[in-house]
């Protein structure tokens, strides 16, 4: 059956969203419909109104949630109506290069680098007002109703909280692996976190729960050094309180440098300010944060010459389906907290109102 509900369609950059009436289409061969309870505000979401993420318009956005599964198509197997899940913005189908290789995450079957905006067999399960509605990373999580490919969803505890585990679905998962698996953050050593939104201060959990000894806090918001240090930063400093450049002032501060850097605003300057701070030799910089379209860095290759490793991190590193149930599981055994992470519960329609207060830095 046809499912018509609610659903806040972007119809083209730098408008707000319209919350609109859609068709969600049944699921066909290897495809699950997920009823959607919470889904959490990305930067990547607004990277794509701003025109700074390019993807086909009319599009429904959204890619970190928590729902339940409503129907599934033929061939599923992993999952079931009425099962708690996880949509995986990168999936794991099991059979291409990344996913039979033990030291990448990044499934060939991901709409990240392609942003058709499709399912998996060329068409859309979204319709408004008779138009065709893009799907967006293969999951598009604001609405009531999703479609997802199997290889893109994750079965979780039973007993998960929905409205907290949500953020397990991105910004938690990619700055905690940022940390734990890209990184690889060693007990004693010494962090630089770059930008403290929702993905920043995950990877200072991640680089407390690896036994970083010193983890400092970079933002030019001053009001989020408080959620920072409660979370595990040791110093936090404001880019503007100082004359110098920042690497230089993280390097004074370290007596020469940290060990590990991380990224996780997506800018192009403060990458290069996060390579620059890290240890000459052995130091390693993470870029977390999505690069704006068409922008490209200028950096002197001494840089890298003498030795520093310079990665990039997508979803933390983790294999997603394999991961996102253990990191549930985590949550649930009071391994790490999300509560300090969620700043605002808002009813849904008001998705407007919560993409103001992500601009705002609350």
């Amino acid at each position: 059956q046809v499912i018509k509900c609610k659903a806040a369609v972007l119809w083209e950059a730098n408008k707000p969203f319209s919350i609109e009436e859609v068709e969600v289409a049944p699921p066909k061969e290897h495809e699950v419909r997920i009823k959607i309870v919470a889904t959490g505000i990305c930067r990547s979401d607004d990277h794509v109104i701003t025109g700074a993420l390019v993807v086909p318009f009319p599009v429904i956005l959204g890619h970190e949630a928590a729902g339940v599964v409503e129907s599934v198509g033929q061939g599923v197997t992993s999952v079931k109506p009425g099962d708690k899940v996880i949509p995986l913005f990168i999936p794991q189908c099991g059979e291409c290069k990344s996913c039979l290789n033990t030291k990448s995450n990044l499934c060939s079957k991901t709409d990240l680098g392609n942003r058709a905006g499709l399912m998996p067999d060329g068409t859309t399960r979204f319709t408004c007002k008779g138009k065709a509605i893009h799907h967006f990373l293969g999951t598009s999580t604001f609405t009531e109703y999703t479609v997802v490919h199997e290889s893109a969803v994750a079965k979780i505890d039973s007993d998960a909280p929905l409205e907290k585990v949500c953020l397990i679905g991105c910004g938690f998962s990619t700055g905690y692996g940022a940390a734990l698996q890209t990184a690889k953050v060693e007990p004693g050593s010494t962090c630089a976190v770059f930008g403290l939104g929702g993905v920043g201060l995950s990877v200072v959990i991640g680089c407390k729960v690896a036994g970083a000894s010193r983890i400092i806090a970079v933002d030019i918001n001053s009001d989020k050094f408080a959620k920072a240090k409660e979370l595990g930063a040791t110093d936090c400093i404001n880019p503007k309180d100082f004359s110098k450049p920042i690497h230089e002032v993280l390097m004074e501060m370290t007596g020469g440098s940290v060990d590990y850097s991380f990224e996780v605003i997506g800018r192009t300057d403060t990458m290069t300010a996060a390579l620059a701070c890290c240890h000459y030799n052995y130091g390693v910089s993470v870029i977390v944060g999505v690069p704006p379209a068409a922008e490209k860095i200028t950096f002197d290759p001494m840089l890298l010459f003498t030795g520093r490793s310079w990665k990039g991190s997508v979803f933390g590193g983790w294999k997603s389906k394999d991961a996102v149930p253990k990191l549930v599981a985590d949550y649930m055994k009071k391994k790490f907290v999300l509560d300090p992470l969620i700043t605002h519960t808002l009813p849904w329609t008001k998705i407007n109102e919560g993409f103001d207060l992500l601009r705002t830095g609350k």
